[in-house]
Order: structure tokens, then C-alpha cells, then sequence
């Protein structure tokens, strides 16, 4: 009887990886992204990325399991950088800006980004329906920069309530560009109906400011 060894085919982990491996995912991953905003990820093919990034195609799947784990990991990757801008701005000197009024431009600059780049917006979209398990493992690193992110900046929301309103905004965040994408809605109502969702969930948690000393006359 042959006995037949099973052959782990799972990609190297990102934390394994040398110097050298790094840099040629962050290549597959950078021809990628260039790739969707040029053609769109419906045509986009692994043999094209890997043209571009000059990594061979069996070497890219060392990398990624399928076309749907580097493209959410290049969607993943993009929208760090994206929410890095983001908190960078909004933690900068802006004096008297509550949390409410930093997780709503904290949204709307995000939204804004991705009308500058629609092709990138329609890939998040699609990456969300797929089924493979390193895709949405990367899509859940997405989801657990959106909650950091978005709790860096709401300081002044206890921590009993803090999971729970970034579970929110992120899913709402999530549904209202999704809405965009698949022409449910305009771009504009989406963001006004993010921004409501984000006042709604926020506006509680802010600390009123003290009335104005009122001066009585002793005459």
C-alpha cells in the first residue's frame, strides 16, 4: 500500500518571512493595486500581477493562496496606510474637536478617499464576499485596524461601551460603501447617513460643556 504524504500548500506566514520575501509580497501586493485602478478587479488576473511585479507565478502562490487573499490583502494593506493618515490629522493640534466631531471627518475622509479612487472601493466591496480563509483573515485585520483607529480617537467613550460603538460605525462604514459600489445610493447620501450613524452612536459619550457663569445683580 502507498502511503500518500499531505503537502501543506498554506502561504508563508507574513511574521516567517526573510527581508527578501517581504519585499517581493509588498511587490505582488504594490502591481496589484496598480492593476485594479487600471483595469478593475473583474479582469485583473494573477499571471498580470505577477507580470508586473516580476515575481513568477508558483513563487506568488508561496505568498498568497489565491487571487482573493492578495487582492484583501492589497485592499488591507492600502487601507492602514489610509487610517494612519487619517488618526495622524485628527490627533494633530485641532483644538476642540470631541470625539464625536473626530470620528465623523475620521469617516468622511475615508469616504473621500475612496471616491478618489472608485476602483479600490469596488475591490474592498468584492474581497467582502469571498469565501477564502486567508482573505478573510485578512479582511478581519482590516476590520481590527478600523477599531483601533476609530478608539484612539474616542478617548472620552467609556470602555463598557467603546466595543460596541466601533462595532457600528465599522459595519456601518462597510454597508454604506457597499451601498455606493452597487448603485443603491449616491455617494453623498451615503456619507451624510455614515456621519448620522456616527453622531448617533457618539453624541452621548460627549462631555457637555459647563453653562456660561450667569452674574446676578445683589442690588
Amino acid at each position: 500500500m502507498v502511503r500518500v504524504t499531505k503537502v501543506d500548500l498554506s502561504p508563508r506566514p507574513v511574521e516567517a518571512m526573510s527581508p527578501r520575501q517581504l519585499e517581493r509580497r509588498e511587490g505582488l501586493i504594490a502591481a496589484a493595486l496598480a492593476l485594479v485602478n487600471e483595469i478593475g478587479v473583474e479582469r485583473l488576473q494573477m499571471k498580470q500581477v505577477c507580470e508586473r511585479s516580476g515575481v513568477a507565478l508558483g513563487t506568488a502562490y508561496r505568498y498568497f493562496s489565491s487571487k482573493d487573499h492578495l487582492l484583501a490583502a492589497a485592499i488591507a494593506e492600502w487601507h492602514r496606510l489610509l487610517l494612519a493618515d487619517l488618526v495622524a490629522e485628527l490627533r494633530g493640534p485641532r483644538a476642540g474637536l470631541g470625539a464625536t466631531d473626530r470620528a465623523v471627518r475620521f469617516v468622511r475622509g475615508g469616504m473621500r478617499a475612496y471616491q478618489r479612487q472608485p476602483e479600490l472601493a469596488r475591490l474592498r466591496v468584492a474581497v467582502a464576499a469571498s469565501t477564502d480563509p486567508f482573505a478573510s483573515e485578512a479582511l478581519q485585520g482590516m476590520a481590527r485596524a478600523d477599531s483601533a483607529a476609530l478608539q484612539a480617537l474616542m478617548g472620552e467613550v467609556p470602555a463598557a461601551a467603546s466595543d460596541l460603538v466601533r462595532h457600528i460605525v465599522g459595519h456601518a462604514w462597510q454597508g454604506e460603501l457597499t451601498a455606493w459600489v452597487t448603485g443603491r445610493t449616491t455617494l453623498g447620501d451615503a456619507r451624510r447617513r455614515l456621519e448620522d450613524v456616527v453622531r448617533l452612536v457618539l453624541t452621548p459619550y460627549e462631555t457637555p460643556y459647563p453653562a456660561p457663569y450667569e452674574v446676578r445683580s445683589t442690588v
